[in-house]
């Protein structure tokens, strides 16, 4: 009996020790960045979609989502500088898009970001993708701000060309240009890195940033990819077709629809892939998965967001600091971590990330940052602590300013030597902001702009200094 009863418990602490071990495992996280994906792009947001993505909405299904989570900016880099950094556009250092070899986009030594955080948690980190907020030589470049690895487009500018000759690595502390195969379609090169990194690091915790080029302009996919979206006759099946014709950064498109459609399709692909690489390898329960996008959607290279219905319903586009431009998607999944099918309406945005994460993994969470955490609202509790206001800025063809208190938005418009209008809504009531009330709540505009001046510094980058049209 005495035998008996030691070979039990022998037996019962050998399958302990494991289950232990996972248990105290860091979990992994994989954020995934889409790039111009608007909110009613998806059909877990918009359930009559021109373009169904039945893998991303897996997440939405088997997690949660969020039905009002904001970008940092309407824009690509200071959207994702206020990710990596959090902070909001009246404190970060980018505030705009520009080129980083000027040094006036990349992020400076003192500006410590999400993924240096991890790194020093003990996490292997890697990004599959385009970054934006420093070129190689720059005090922003990857292998300084935080990433063993990476392999992608460092400028905005050279990641609307799906085909080129030449990407970027990071690889031991370096960040250096690599020749590639023009013949290659440059997200098959990204995903394939994605999926290796997973694979090579699933026995620690890893953080991965994928901040995918697609469904940005220009409107460029593989012949075999077009095929799909074109009838037997090599017409469109999204009629009618205004082809584009080359514009700037980006080339002629004879048939724009169907090549977004397909770009769609084919980010909903690969994010299917993300889900069965970590499925294999055996990393579900112990794996986070965030979904979103960096802006809202655009209208460039021959791009219809009045024809996909791309806002959702929602009042604007990218550039516009209407909920259209900025309101993007979030889904979060982690079985056994987060409820499944589960929605939240509470207000949270790109600036949130960090001490979100950095709470997840058990890290310490810097102070002069403007996010707050997430991390009970994943689990189903109400926040420890929310926001009193989210703002934005953004300055092409003079000042934009937006800031929300509970169902109001003020937005400012001010270009130099004018004055400054302003334009007030009722969000909660007036989702699409198609009623303007400035001139009936004069006080709540008052208030607002207040508030929106107090919640700004000036800016230390003399490239984002708006001079009057700030104040």
């Amino acid at each position: 009996m005495k035998n008996l009863t030691l070979l039990i418990l022998i037996l019962l602490f050998a399958t302990a020790v494991p289950v232990a071990a996972q248990q105290g495992k860091k979990p992994n996280i994989i954020f995934i960045l889409a790039d111009d994906l608007g909110y009613g792009n998806l059909t877990s947001y918009q359930s009559d979609s021109k373009t169904p993505t039945p893998n991303i909405d897996r997440l939405a299904k088997e997690g949660l989502k969020f039905t009002r989570f904001y970008s940092g900016n309407t824009v690509c880099a200071p959207s994702r500088c206020a990710l990596m950094t959090g902070k909001h556009m009246g404190n970060a250092w980018v505030r705009g898009n520009a080129k980083a070899k000027d040094g006036l986009a990349a992020l400076r030594p003192q500006d410590t970001t999400l993924s240096q955080r991890l790194k020093a948690a003990g996490y292997a980190t890697g990004m599959y993708g385009k970054w934006g907020l420093g070129d190689e030589d720059s005090q922003g470049a990857p292998h300084l701000k935080g990433f063993d690895s990476f392999f992608g487009y460092l400028d905005q500018s050279h990641a609307h060309d799906y085909f080129t000759k030449r990407l970027y690595e990071t690889a031991n502390g370096k960040t250096f240009k690599v020749q590639v195969d023009s013949a290659s379609y440059a997200q098959d090169l990204i995903m394939n890195k994605a999926l290796q990194f997973i694979g090579d690091h699933r026995d620690e915790p890893f953080f991965l940033y994928l901040p995918l080029t697609l469904p940005h302009a220009e409107l460029r996919v593989t012949d075999s990819l077009m095929k799909r979206f074109r009838n037997a006759d090599g017409s469109s099946k999204f009629p009618p077709e205004t082809p584009f014709e080359k514009k700037n950064n980006y080339d002629s498109q004879a048939q724009p629809h169907a090549a977004f459609a397909a770009m769609i399709h084919r980010l909903d692909a690969d994010v299917g892939r993300v889900l069965e690489q970590v499925k294999k390898l055996g990393l579900d329960d112990n794996t986070y998965i965030f979904f979103s996008s960096d802006n809202g959607p655009h209208a460039e290279g021959g791009a219809d967001p009045e024809f996909f219905n791309s806002a959702g319903g929602l009042r604007g586009i990218k550039r516009d600091l209407y909920e259209g431009g900025i309101r993007v998607p979030m889904l979060v999944r982690a079985p056994g971590k987060i409820a499944a099918g589960k929605v939240t309406n509470q207000p949270w945005a790109f600036w949130d990330v960090l001490p979100t994460f950095t709470r997840l993994v058990g890290t310490t969470t810097p102070a002069d940052i403007d996010g707050l955490p997430f991390n009970a609202v994943l689990q189903g509790r109400p926040a420890e602590k929310t926001h009193d206001y989210l703002y934005w800025q953004f300055n092409e063809k003079g000042l934009k300013e937006a800031i929300t208190q509970g169902p109001w938005k003020l937005i400012r418009f001010k270009q130099q030597g004018e004055p400054e209008r302003f334009e007030l809504y009722n969000i909660q009531q007036d989702r699409a902001e198609a009623r303007n009330l400035a001139a009936q709540e004069r006080e709540k505009v008052t208030a607002l702009r207040k508030l929106m001046l107090a919640a700004k510094t000036p800016a230390e980058n003399p490239r984002f200094r708006w001079d009057d049209v700030e104040k």
